[in-house]
C-alpha cells in the first residue's frame, strides 16, 4: 500500500517548526486536523515519531531519521518543479536562504531589493542565523557563509568583498578601563559576547598578526546572538565588541566608537553564496545568483 504523501509532508513541517501551532498555520489547516494526521501516521507506521510536551515538540530517534531522509528528497522535488517555470515567461517560485544578520543587512538585501521589483512572482525567504546550518537537511536552497568555511561539495559564488572584524569600544570606556595593547589584555576587560545560534557556544574572537593566530575566549556582562545590538551596547559604554568593521564605520568616523587592536585584525575572504549543484538550473534561483554575484552590474529588471 502506498504511503499518504501529505501525511509525510505535514510531519516534515511539524518536525522543522517544532510546533503544531506554527506548522498548522504554515500549512493552512487546523491544529486538531494536523495532530490527528500525525497520530494516524504514527499508528500506520507503528512508530512514535514526535515527542510532545506542553511547550515544545521534538523528533524521536525514529522521527529524526525519517526527517533526515525526507527533507533532501522533498527539496529535490521542489527544485525540479521550480525548474519547470522555465516554460513560463517570468521566473517564479520561492528561494529559501540562511544567512547572518550582517550578510543580510549589509550585502544581500541591498543587492536584492534593486532586482526583486522586476520579478513579482519570485519570493525569497530569509532565515537570519549566525550559526552554521546544513542547508540540504534543513530545507534551504542556499546559504551565505565566509569563503573559508564553505563545504567542498557545494557550488560557491563570491558575492562580496573581503572585510574584517574589529574590536571597538566607546572613548569613555577606554578612558576608564585603559586600552588593550594585545588580544591577551582582553581578559581584563568587559567584553560584549556573541552567541552562535546553532552551535550554542560563544564566538571566540579571532586575531592574527605576523603569521600568529590567537583565539580569545572573552567574558563580559552582556551576550547577544546578533551583532547589531552589540554595537549599540558598545556605544553606550558597556564594553568592547568584536564586530564587522563596515557596521561601525560611521560610528568610528563620528567619534562614538574607537577601534583597538587594529593591527591584529587583517582582512579575510568575504561572503560566498553556496548551494548544491542541482539548484543552479532553476530560473528563480538563477535570478538570485546573478543579482548577488560580486562585481556584477546591477539594474532593475524588466
Amino acid at each position: 500500500m502506498r504511503e499518504n504523501f501529505n501525511d509525510l509532508l505535514w510531519f516534515l513541517v511539524v518536525a522543522e517548526e517544532r510546533s503544531f501551532t506554527k506548522a498548522a498555520a504554515k500549512i493552512g489547516i487546523t491544529q486538531s486536523t494536523l495532530s490527528h494526521t500525525i497520530k494516524r501516521l504514527e499508528t500506520r507506521m507503528g512508530l512514535r515519531l514526535l515527542a510532545r510536551t506542553t511547550r515544545s515538540v521534538s523528533t524521536t530517534q525514529a522521527g529524526e531519521r525519517l526527517r533526515q531522509s525526507l527533507a533532501p528528497r522533498v527539496a529535490e522535488i521542489e527544485t525540479d518543479i521550480a525548474a519547470l517555470t522555465a516554460y513560463r515567461d517570468t521566473p517564479s517560485g520561492t528561494v529559501r536562504l540562511t544567512l547572518s544578520d550582517h550578510a543580510l543587512d549589509w550585502l544581500v538585501w541591498p543587492k536584492l531589493q534593486r532586482v526583486l521589483v522586476g520579478y513579482p512572482d519570485l519570493k525569497v525567504e530569509f532565515s537570519r542565523d549566525n550559526g552554521f546550518r546544513n542547508i540540504v537537511e534543513d530545507g534551504f536552497d542556499a546559504g551565505v557563509r565566509l569563503g573559508e568555511t564553505v563545504e567542498k561539495d557545494m557550488v560557491a559564488v563570491r558575492i562580496g568583498p573581503d572585510w574584517r572584524w574589529v574590536a571597538v569600544g566607546a572613548p569613555a570606556y577606554f578612558a576608564a578601563r585603559g586600552v588593550p595593547q594585545a588580544p591577551q589584555d582582553l581578559v581584563h576587560h568587559n567584553c560584549i559576547c556573541l552567541r552562535l545560534t546553532t552551535a550554542g557556544g560563544l564566538y571566540a574572537w579571532e586575531f592574527q598578526r605576523d603569521g600568529r593566530d590567537i583565539r580569545m575566549r572573552v567574558d563580559g556582562q552582556l551576550t547577544f546572538n546578533s551583532t547589531l545590538p552589540m554595537v549599540q551596547a558598545a556605544i553606550a559604554g558597556y564594553g568592547i565588541a568584536y564586530v564587522p568593521e563596515d557596521i561601525v564605520a560611521v560610528h568610528v568616523a563620528a567619534g562614538r566608537l574607537r577601534i583597538v587592536l587594529a593591527e591584529w585584525s587583517p582582512p579575510f575572504t568575504g561572503y560566498y553564496l553556496y548551494y548544491p549543484s542541482r539548484r543552479q538550473n532553476a530560473p528563480a534561483f538563477k535570478v538570485l545568483v546573478d543579482a548577488l554575484r560580486h562585481g556584477a552590474a546591477h539594474a532593475d529588471a524588466g
